[in-house]
């Protein structure tokens, strides 16, 4: 069960630890060679194996499919596709993924990105040198990559009633009319909020259908509902005491593939702290904290500010969005500002009847009535969060 001790023990790298495993593809014909790599893999973490490849020819196939973060391949490899030739298939499908060459001293071979050799490991290389290398070519290729653009967005509240699931989808609906290919994942994961919301059957897929070894893209193309609205949504299991059987390294794995695979990603998180919780906000590129005019809500969020600045996140990493943001009840916005220590980032009015409206039939209200003041609020959200004309899709729409 989820370890609450954890976020007063975390360290600044906390956000960086579980949400960034690098996804390893090797193309090895020599069983001796591959045993070793296996090796040295078994004593970490940061780094996941997703399969050892002995034929070159399987190589383009499957990096489609598994969609690594880097690549090995070995440039003696022998069969009908050699290490080079494979490198240049690689290089010339445009796979968008790092390939590091693995070469012994009497065969030198200098990296050349232009031609798709992103790094070289000469054989006799320890586990030292191996990590070293692989979180280089993975930092240096991201840099240049369109990957580097896709966004994971979280929205979190630290009490319940006050709209966040509304905000997630039409947010995450807002974000897929800029012409993202956008996923909205059910981090409620007890009690599956988007599943109700939507009027979902209570038999459709959720994340426990996924594999709990490797998670393929076509396995996230029979699972994920497709909304009419024109996203995916990956929901949560249909019953409370399913939320059990998912872990933080289930959420990491699915995390790391739906980057690749979507421009962005949208979770829509339960209230609470826990470890999966924190998987899904290590993970995050922003945490969009909703809060309203209401004292206890501030309260939480004031204390969800000294959680976040024991976790170690920046805080830069959270934007304050005010949900009915022109029912103030009382409390002054310059009193808001002063109990958060700043100026919100965000602010969404109040929708009333077509907020209520749209959510008992299951839709957007940005697509319901795009020209509401509601609806341009939340727009304006996205605009600001992703930007507008920067359209990033790594495969078309289903």
């Amino acid at each position: 069960m989820p370890d609450q001790d954890r976020v007063v023990s975390s360290s600044p790298m906390s956000s960086s630890s579980s949400g960034d495993q690098t996804r390893l593809l090797i193309v090895e014909d020599v069983p001796q060679v591959a045993q070793y790599i296996r090796g040295l893999l078994n004593t970490q973490s940061s780094v996941k194996l997703l399969d050892v490849l002995t034929d070159g020819g399987k190589a383009v196939a499957q990096i489609r499919e598994l969609r690594p973060d880097v690549v090995l391949v070995d440039a003696l490899l022998q069969g009908r596709t050699k290490g080079p030739k494979l490198v240049q298939q690689i290089h010339e499908a445009r796979l968008d993924v790092p390939v590091i060459m693995l070469t012994v001293p009497q065969n030198p071979i200098e990296p050349n990105p232009a031609e798709g050799i992103h790094g070289v490991l000469a054989m006799p290389f320890s586990g030292f040198d191996l990590m070293t290398r692989i979180a280089a070519a993975r930092k240096e290729h991201a840099a240049l990559s369109p990957t580097a653009t896709t966004r994971i967005l979280s929205v979190f509240a630290p009490k319940g009633g006050v709209g966040k699931t509304t905000i997630a989808f039409n947010l995450a609906v807002a974000i897929g009319q800029l012409e993202f290919r956008t996923v909205l994942v059910d981090g409620s994961i007890q009690f599956g909020d988007l599943r109700s919301l939507l009027k979902v059957p209570s038999d459709a897929p959720s994340i426990l259908d996924l594999p709990t070894d490797r998670i393929a893209e076509s396995d996230l193309a029979d699972v994920l509902w497709r909304d009419p609205s024109g996203i995916d949504i990956l929901l949560a299991p249909p019953r409370i005491e399913m939320a059990e059987m998912i872990n933080p390294r289930d959420i990491d794995k699915i995390l790391s593939l739906l980057r690749r695979v979507y421009g962005a990603v949208v979770i829509d998180m339960s209230s609470s702290i826990n470890d999966v919780n924190l998987s899904f906000l290590d993970t995050s590129d922003t945490v969009i904290e909703i809060v309203t005019y209401d004292s206890t809500t501030i309260h939480n969020t004031i204390a969800m500010a000294d959680t976040f600045r024991s976790i170690g996140y920046p805080a830069s990493k959270v934007h304050y969005l005010v949900n009915r943001a022109d029912s103030p009840g009382g409390i002054a916005p310059d009193d808001l500002h002063r109990a958060l220590g700043r100026v919100p980032e965000h602010r969404v009015v109040s929708g009333g009847q077509l907020v209520v409206r749209s959510n008992n039939d299951g839709v957007p209200f940005v697509l319901a009535d795009p020209s509401a003041e509601v609806s341009q609020d939340v727009a304006r959200v996205a605009q600001e969060l992703l930007g507008s004309g920067r359209a990033f899709a790594t495969t078309g729409s289903r």
